[in-house]
């Protein structure tokens, strides 16, 4: 039986995404993504069969939801002390359609049988991956950028995607877009 590795998430609209690529810092060790890799990950569910990848999609457009506006405003890493791993750009705090929306999710995720992610959800969007940096490296541009502010985006839809490992990243495919009311 084939199995994908799956994740939902919000996706970036594409001139916000290129705008945030532009902030990369060029430091060694820090890896910038590419703009078509920038989303916010509402539940990664790793491999997933085929059949019940198929079911999730039927309890995913059964989710009923309106359209909301999120800021994409101040970068951080994880962990936040010792050395990054994670460069992110926050959406602030007290959206309660994101944290709703994300809670219909984890019940469609659970109903179908899948594991949610039992981390508390710190909702963000990637910007970099690092590797061996030290936290001195990424201090500065992180105290230049520390309430950046790329705005609203109004999030009208929610993706299942699939993800391939490969050498150059992870590419990412839309297997299911669900929108809004």
């Amino acid at each position: 039986m084939s199995s994908k590795r799956l994740f939902i998430s919000i996706e970036l609209p594409e001139s916000v995404a290129r705008s945030l690529a532009e902030l990369d810092p060029c430091l060694r060790g820090v890896r910038w993504l590419e703009p078509r890799q920038m989303h916010l990950t509402l539940s990664f569910l790793g491999s997933v069969s085929a059949e019940t990848g198929k079911e999730l999609g039927k309890k995913l457009r059964a989710i009923s939801w309106k359209s909301f506006f999120l800021p994409l405003v101040g970068l951080g890493t994880f962990p936040s002390k010792g050395g990054p791993k994670i460069i992110w750009i926050g959406v602030g705090s007290g959206h309660p359609h994101l944290f709703q929306l994300h809670k219909r999710v984890q019940e469609a995720v659970l109903a179908v049988g899948l594991e949610p992610d039992l981390r508390a959800f710190h909702p963000h969007v990637t910007l970099a991956r690092c590797r061996d940096v030290s936290p001195q490296t990424v201090r500065p541009f992180l105290r230049t950028h520390a309430v950046f502010d790329a705005g609203l985006i109004r999030v009208e839809s929610f993706c299942l995607n699939s993800s391939e490992l490969t050498p150059a990243g992870s590419i990412y495919t839309p297997e299911l877009i669900l929108p809004s009311l």
